[in-house]
């Protein structure tokens, strides 16, 4: 070979090298980061955990967590989404907020492509992420709220429990069931104060007696009928067969009490149905048997609905590759790597029809069907008996909720601990809830 081919030959190779070396220094430099903010809860922490296996597919995307506890997640992402401040890429947010950001514009439409399958979605979880037909947050987990009850006790009064049992019939069992002299109370509700604590079940409650937060000219119907009878009968059922110091327990205090096998019934969350069957962390594992929430006048609003989910702000720089993270972490194929990973048991449920096809699914959760039933019946578009003009079971979805949604709750517990008469608190929660509607410009 001629030397002065040979030479012209390596100067070609060495600048095609070069242009490889910088083709990747480029690549690396257009590396995408997206900054999620997160709840701390255990489905949450394990997404961490699994991401690698999104960003050996996706290298040119690297994610960056900010996880905070509920309280303060809420406040950062409301605070950075109304101010536009640009901190996250995608957000983890409520079912309460997902409906109200999406109307004022501040998310991104999610828009997923065929393969994510939307219409595998449940119903009434794609229902309350949407305005007007329009995907705008895709649910990570979902829940509803469900009894769980001992059945070893149930059977030993000759009690069987219906599928949908009714309020008196629960009152009827925790009173032949109450043995506080052997540490078993009745029944266990929550009764810390809180827009998503004790006012969650209680709105449930005033919803099936047949009541609802607001009527359509937007005033609080607090003193009405429904609702003076669901409080009263709350409050009578906890002081009667409930235990000690109700009006300062929510779900993790209640959860404990279950797991010990303190309480010999409890309506709360679905997801809590999967550790109290859990032989390693309850006592009482065998003995739990499950239930849809009891219904008084009518079955509408009886079940909760809540979901974690995750969107994108609208003023996001990063949109693909934010929507490219959602679509994978709330797909089927997240779901099977999560089997894969930990076990069917431990997959995030509440969100697509397939895992509740899933016969390993069903096997592993054998409060499954109860759960999708618990899910598929409640309707935030429709949860109250007379019309509503808001969305939502346990809350309103509107931005003055918080405030009067907490206010209230202080109420119940205070009535609950007896340090008011249930119509006194309803009365001071009607005043209260009126103050905030006139302020903020609903009616005069």
């Amino acid at each position: 070979m001629h030397a002065s081919f040979r030479v012209a030959r390596a100067a070609r190779v060495t600048a095609a090298a070069a242009a490889v070396m910088w083709a990747f220094a480029g690549a690396a430099q257009a590396q995408t980061e997206l900054v999620i903010a997160t709840v701390n809860n255990g489905h949450m922490i394990e997404m961490q955990k699994l991401s690698k296996h999104f960003e050996q597919a996706n290298p040119d995307i690297k994610l960056k967590w900010v996880t905070l506890e509920e309280g303060v997640l809420r406040q950062r992402v409301t605070t950075d989404i109304a101010t536009k401040g640009g901190q996250f890429d995608v957000m983890t947010i409520g079912l309460y907020e997902a409906p109200i950001w999406g109307k004022k514009g501040w998310l991104q439409e999610l828009k997923p492509d065929a393969a994510y399958d939307v219409d595998d979605l449940l119903p009434a979880v794609r229902a309350g992420l949407s305005v007007d037909g329009k995907l705008f947050a895709a649910p990570f987990y979902a829940e509803s709220s469900m009894l769980m009850y001992r059945k070893d006790l149930a059977d030993k009064v000759g009690v069987q429990v219906p599928e949908r049992p009714t309020w008196p019939q629960i009152k009827d069992l925790a009173a032949k069931i109450h043995d506080p002299k052997n540490g078993i109370y009745g029944i266990c509700l929550r009764g810390k104060p809180g827009w998503g604590d004790n006012m969650a079940l209680i709105t449930t409650m005033a919803n099936t007696f047949g009541g609802q937060w607001f009527d359509m000219q937007w005033k609080p119907q607090l003193e009405s009928k429904p609702w003076k009878e669901a409080v009263n009968f709350y409050v009578d059922l906890l002081k009667n067969y409930g235990p000690p110091g109700s009006s300062a327990n929510s779900f993790n205090e209640i959860l404990a009490l279950t797991s010990s096998g303190k309480c010999g019934m409890w309506v709360d969350a679905t997801i809590a149905a999967s550790f109290v069957s859990d032989p390693k962390q309850s006592k009482v594992a065998a003995q739990m048997a499950f239930a849809q929430a009891p219904t008084m006048n009518t079955p509408k609003g009886a079940n909760w609905l809540w979901s974690w989910n995750l969107a994108i702000p609208a003023g996001s720089k990063k949109v693909a590759a934010a929507r490219k993270f959602i679509t994978w972490s709330t797909s089927k194929d997240y779901i099977q790597l999560v089997a894969k990973t930990n076990g069917w048991a431990n997959v995030p449920t509440g969100t697509r029809k397939s895992t509740y096809a899933s016969a390993e699914f069903q096997k592993a959760a054998r409060f499954a069907a109860a759960e999708k039933t618990a899910i598929d019946s409640a309707n935030p578009t429709d949860a109250t008996l007379p019309k509503s003009p808001y969305v939502g079971v346990q809350f309103a979805a509107i931005p003055e909720f918080q405030a009067i949604g907490i206010a209230v709750g202080q109420q119940m517990s205070a009535a609950l601990a007896g340090r008011t008469s249930v119509d006194d608190a309803l009365k001071a929660s009607q005043v209260t809830a009126d103050r905030e509607m006139r302020k903020a410009g609903y009616y005069k």
